[in-house]
This record gives C-alpha cells, structure tokens and sequence, in this order.
C-alpha cells in the first residue's frame, strides 16, 4: 500500500474511533460497511472496557457518529479527486508558453486571451508562465470540466488592484512549482472590482475550483488586501516551499485544507490555516499528513469548522502574540482549533498560544506526537470528551492544564504547569483563563462523601504517567475519578483554598500509584468504595520543598521515595503495595541512592532522615493528623 493510501486509510480508521468514543451503543452507519462497522464495533467495546462506568459521559447530537463517518469517506473522496486531477495534468507538461515581460505578455500555443496586461486561459490544459508582471493578472475562465494546469517557472506576478492569480471558473486547477524555481505573487492593499455588489477576489491566490499546489518549487505569497492563498472550494497542497503573509488568514480552503507534505511559513494578522464551511457537516475541515509548519497568527494558527485530523509533521505555532498576551473575551487566538473534533495521530509540536494551545467545541483524541505548550489559557481543552492514548505532552505553563467533561488517559508522558488547576473536569464551554485575572478562580466546591455518581463529568485515568505542578488545585473534578492504572505525581498549591485532589462525586482507585502533596485545608483522598489501599496524611506542620519522603513498612520493603517541588502540608499516597493491616513509618529528610524523575526516587537505597510518624493501614483509606486550615 503506497503511503497516500495509508494516509487515507488512517483518517478513516481515525475518524470511525472517534465515533465509537462518542456513540456508546449507537450504531454507527457507514458507507464501508463491513470493515468499518467490524472497526466501530471493536473499538466500542475497547472503550467500554476501558470506562466500564461512564454510561452517562457526555455525549454529541444523536447524529454525530453517522456525521463523522461520512467525513471519513469524505476526506478519502476528496483526496483521490486531487491525486487524479495531479496526475492528469502531469501527463499534459508539454502545453502552452506565457511569458511575462514586465508590461506586456506573449503566448506561444492555444487557449489563452491576452488584453493588455491580463492573460485569460479559457481552455483546461497545461500553461508554463515565466518571467514577471508588473501590475497585471493570469486569470483561468473555462467551463472545460477537464484539468487547467499551471507551471509556475520563476515568476514574479504583481497586482495593485485584485489578485496576482484569479481562477473564476474551472473544473480543477493544479499549481506546479517547477523544480529549483522561485516564485512571487503580491496584491494590492485595495482592490477595484467591476461593481459595488462584488467582493470576489479577496487573496493574492484565489481560486474558486478545487485547488492543488504540488512541485519542488518555492512559492511566496503576500496578501496585503485579505487573504494570501484562498480556494472557495477545496485546497491541497503536496509539496514545495511555501511562505506566505497575509492582512487576514493565511492559506484558506473553504470546504477543506489538506497538506500532504512541504515546507510551509505563514504569517498572519488573522488565522494561519483556516477551513470555514459550516454548512456541509463533511466539510470545514484541515488534514495533515506530515510536513514542516512555522504558523504566527494573531488569531488561531490552525482552524477548522469541522474536524482538525494531523498524522504528523513539524509544527512551530504562535498565535495572539503568545502566552504572555492577554485577550479579550471575544478573541480566539488558539494555536490549533477543531470545532467539531481535532484528532492527532503524531507529530512535533511547538506551540506558544495566547489562548488554547489545542481546542475543539466538542471532542479530542491525543494518539501521538511530542508536545511542548505554553499558554495564557488551557493547554488541551475540549467542551465533551478529551482522550489522550499516547504521546509525550509538556505543558510549560498554562491557566489549566487539560480540560474537558469527561477526560480519558490510557497512556502517555504529561507533564503540566498551571496557574490554575492542572486536570480539570467541569462543563461549560472555554474561556475562563483570559478572564480570571490575577490569582485566577478559587478552586474546590461541595464535597459528597458518596459511593455511587451519576452526574456527567468524569475524570478516567488507566495508565500513562502523569506529573502535575499546580497554584490551584492540582486534580479538580466536578464529578467523578476512576483510575485503574498509571503513575499520577501532584504538585499542589500551598494555598488553603485549593487541594492537590478536588472532586465532588467519588473517587474509586483500583490500580496505579497515586502521590498528591500540597495544602491541608481541602485535603482529599480517594473514597472508600476503592479497591486499592490508600493514605491521606495531614502533617502537624510544614515540610520544606526538595525534603525527601520515604514510606516503608516496619520489614524495611520501601513503598514510596519522594521529594516535592513546594512546601507541602498534606501527603495523599495510594499504591498496590500498602496493604492491610501492615505498619509503616514515614521519614522526612535522609537520601537516596536511585534514579530519581519527577521528584519519584526508584531502584536505590535510602538512608534514613528523621522519624516522622508510623501508621498502620486499617481500612480502603487511613487518615493520619488533622486538617489544616
């Protein structure tokens, strides 16, 4: 299978995954019947097994599986409609010749109209342009159903009053960088149009056919009357350099963007990459398969109507000037944005973000890639369901870390800076971060000292490693938390009103290890329907910040080294290896002698600090001292 195919393959695979999150035991319809009902109804009973409680997780519109199948077949139809008009016209090189002489345009072959400094290709076939134009215009009008292809050899195309490149009417229109050429288009800052009802060109590249940009050439385009490359219909882009500024978005594809490889630098006063239909549910969206990406926008880098579906790349992404900015309430300024779902498979990602480093309205799907964030408000934020498989995410700073109504960590290497609280499960759509202010929203709410939720936010964690270094709270819940396994490290706030755990409903632990150190005064630990022996220890006092604490049971075997980043009040331990009715001492202070990441020491020898207290595990959950306030 060649690796387009396998591209379109995994969007499929991906999209019919996301479907089966959000469907429970809807059935999903297809148009692929037979493999993608065997994938839904596999991958259904993976995350059921997976949340074997969250029957009442937030769900989409009864309609959004079938939709987001149909987008699957879509991006797959879509893509095959490019490569076909591609390869047509790579069989059709040998075409027509315009040269452009400063003022004054000369063809050598058929289909083209010139008057003045306008040439018109009113046939489908191939065109070689070379040379440059000065205030002038290639326009493309034909109602051939057939590919018009442009060659693009070394030219330098500029427009004081409309576009450089005006495709009003074709079937499809392929743009081939040719090999080891530069290429230049530039519009005006005002255009002039035929009438006062028109406001068609608005970029430097416009087209309203299908769209594809492919070659080894080098494109730069300044958009100084809107956008810099704009298709009214659909828009790929295979390969070449490609650099383009713009007074408003970037590289637009109204029904979709899909970037198959190249180098690409965008520089944007409004978005980057944007797709915008919102009235065709199989459209809006941006697909990228791999690629080098530099996106500034002082909007969002990247986004989509619908669905926003990365397989890989190199992504270098500011949006709103950055995390140090600060926005009003009614600017989006997010560094990648899917309204309907962003799915990210691999990549690497660098993204500095005024807003949300990653967003989407409804749901998030993490497979892969390596993330480094920073953020003036959330680093992943989804209003539905957010679920993170795989990949190494560092959030460097953030308002909150990750939020959603029901998150989901199968796996994965996250590290998160907050100033706020870093896991946070409430409703509510985004936008709190920007306008908290200083010192943020406090943290915590009622507690329910139940055994049974029923609300709809839940906080589900079945492995991964997880290093939380939080102001607010470190794990704040608006519902309930289920973990079955990983590793979850929390850094908590030193402040009373927050805690390193927050949750309203329960919290069953069945597996993993669990260390929360912080504030005492809204100390919590997991709740006594838990199946996994766990420790809430309130201290009479303070311990300094990098003070080793060991936990070990009175036969010497050590149950937890640990050194927290702040001065803490309270220790929350729950671990596989406390056991009932077995003693322990806690130490403070001594060393150790083994590997140490996050502050967790493993594999080594401790020599012993001072005596703190000894406890024996008496029940699901042990409390030792009293809370602080």
């Amino acid at each position: 299978m060649n690796k387009k195919a396998i591209f379109l393959w995994a969007w499929v695979v991906a999209l019919l995954l996301l479907a089966a999150c959000s469907a429970g035991s809807e059935t999903v319809s297809s148009t692929n019947q037979t493999t993608q009902t065997s994938l839904v109804s596999t991958s259904a009973e993976v995350v059921a097994a997976a949340n074997p409680t969250n029957t009442t997780a937030v769900t989409n519109s009864a309609n959004q599986p079938a939709v987001v199948s149909v987008v699957a077949t879509a991006v797959a139809t879509d893509v095959a409609t490019h490569e076909a008009a591609a390869s047509a016209a790579s069989t059709n090189s040998d075409g027509t010749q315009i040269t452009l002489q400063g003022e004054t345009i000369t063809v050598a072959g058929d289909g083209v109209v010139v008057n003045g400094r306008q040439a018109t290709i009113t046939a489908a076939g191939s065109y070689r342009l070379t040379g440059t134009l000065v205030d002038g215009q290639i326009v493309v009008d034909t109602a051939d159903k057939e590919v018009v292809q442009l060659v693009l050899d070394s030219v330098n195309i500029s427009n004081t009053t409309s576009a450089a490149i005006n495709i009003t009417k074709a079937g499809e229109v392929v743009i081939v960088l040719a090999d080891n050429s530069e290429n230049y288009l530039a519009d005006g800052a005002s255009y002039v149009f035929a009438s006062a009802a028109e406001d068609e060109p608005n970029a430097a590249l416009f087209s309203k056919a299908d769209l594809t940009i492919v070659g080894n050439g080098a494109l730069t385009v300044n958009g100084n009357y809107n956008d810099g490359i704009a298709s009214k219909d659909g828009l790929v882009i295979s390969g070449g350099v490609i650099m383009v500024t713009a007074v408003d978005d970037g590289i637009r594809g109204k029904d979709y963007l899909i970037v198959q490889d190249g180098v690409i630098t965008v520089n944007a006063q409004g978005d980057g990459l944007k797709a915008d239909n919102e009235e065709d549910a199989t459209k809006g969206y941006i697909a990228i398969e791999t690629g080098i990406m530099e996106i500034t926008a002082s909007g969002d880098a990247i986004q989509a109507a619908s669905n926003v579906l990365i397989t890989g790349g190199n992504f270098t992404i500011t949006s709103g000037g950055g995390s140090a900015s600060y926005l009003d309430a009614n600017t989006s300024a997010k560094g990648i944005k899917g309204v309907v779902s962003v799915i990210i498979d691999g990549g690497t990602f660098a993204i500095n973000a005024a807003d949300d480093a990653i967003h989407s309205n409804d749901n998030m799907v993490i497979n892969g890639g390596a993330f480094t964030i920073a953020t003036g408000d959330d680093g992943l934020h989804a209003d539905a369901t957010l679920t993170v498989n795989n990949g190494v995410i560092n959030i460097t700073q953030s308002y909150e870390g990750i939020e959603s109504a029901v998150i989901t960590i199968n796996g994965g290497d996250i590290t998160i800076v907050s100033s706020d609280d870093g896991l946070n499960v409430a409703g509510g759509n985004d936008g709190s971060g920007m306008m908290a202010g200083p010192g943020g929203r406090p943290g915590g709410g009622p507690r329910q000292d139940t055994f049974t939720y029923t609300g709809n936010y839940y906080l589900y964690i079945n492995g991964g490693v997880i290093v939380i270094d939080a102001t607010g709270d470190g794990i704040d819940v608006n519902g309930a938390i289920e973990m079955t396994g990983g590793t979850v490290l929390v850094n908590g706030p030193t402040m009373q009103m927050n805690g390193a755990l927050d949750y309203d409903g329960t919290f069953n632990i069945s597996g993993g290890l669990l260390v929360a150190v912080g504030s005492a005064g809204m100390a919590q630990a997991p709740g006594a329907a838990s199946t996994q022996y766990s420790l809430l220890l309130n201290l009479n006092g303070t311990l300094a910040a990098g003070t080793l604490i060991h936990i070990q049971s009175r036969d010497g075997a050590d149950i937890l080294t640990f050194a927290p980043t702040k001065t803490i009040q309270s220790i929350v331990l729950s671990s596989p290896e406390l056991a009932n009715g077995v003693t322990y001492d806690v130490y403070f202070g001594g060393s150790d002698t083994g590997s140490v990441a996050d502050g967790l020491y493993q594999g080594g020898s401790y020599t012993p600090g001072d005596l703190y207290t000894t406890f024996t595990i008496s029940g699901i959950v042990t409390a030792v001292g009293n809370r602080m306030r």
